[in-house]
């Protein structure tokens, strides 16, 4: 399978990066120029495309002849990275190509989610906040998966919780509703986070779906597990 990772410099995007590598996919990576050196551990193992992720020409080439698209959506900066990230990867993945879009829990997929006060305080605080210091934009990944859910595409938007630093616990557990017992804990390891991004590859039962994860060691994940 050839794997195109748009953001593979980041955290999530390294991850992703030796996760395909493990399963023997080939990979191309896709990162800003100036990330470039940030993928020097893979030197010679992948094939990178330098260049912004919200560059039409870029995608176009860098998902030229692949099975799979993994993209980071990052509401960066406040001129729609995130939307023209995702157009660019709809309008020029092959045909029948899966493609899989992380963002975070506050993305709502059929209106049904539930959440807490303290994320619906995050959100309402902190998305103004980082857009007035033009920093981020959650509206633009608002946006972004809007055009990815109404897409014709083989497409999975994978909802992640916070995030933390630590060794694999494991393929993270999902369900289909923020406000799930089961999501409770609202914590994953990035490592893992990363791990069901690359599983979503060949799991046609995720096609279609916007699945929230949660970490399968966390209380809440072992609580609903304890219950089956």
């Amino acid at each position: 399978m050839r794997v195109c990772i748009v953001g593979a410099s980041g955290k999530l995007g390294q991850y992703m990066v030796r996760h395909a590598l493990d399963r023997g996919y080939e990979v191309v990576g896709v990162c800003r120029e100036e990330s470039v050196e940030k993928l020097n551990a893979f030197k010679g193992r992948i094939t990178v495309v330098p260049g912004a992720t919200n560059d039409a020409e870029v995608i176009k080439r860098a998902v030229s002849g692949c099975d799979g698209v993994l993209v980071v959506l990052v509401p960066r900066g406040v001129h729609g990275y995130s939307t023209g990230t995702a157009q660019a990867v709809l309008d020029d993945a092959p045909q029948g190509a899966r493609l899989v879009f992380s963002c975070g829990w506050h993305i709502r997929r059929d209106g049904q989610d539930v959440y807490s006060w303290k994320l619906k305080a995050i959100v309402k605080v902190f998305g103004p906040l980082a857009r007035l210091a033009r920093f981020a934009d959650l509206d633009d990944q608002v946006e972004a998966c809007r055009r990815v859910f109404a897409s014709d595409t083989r497409w999975t938007v994978v909802r992640g919780s916070y995030l933390e630093e630590g060794e694999s616990q494991g393929l993270p557990v999902w369900s289909q509703h923020v406000g799930d017992p089961i999501l409770e804990s609202n914590i994953t390891r990035r490592v893992d986070f990363a791990l069901f991004m690359v599983e979503a590859l060949e799991n046609d039962e995720l096609v279609h779906e916007a699945p929230a994860i949660v970490g399968r060691q966390t209380p809440s994940a072992l609580a609903h597990a304890a219950n089956q």
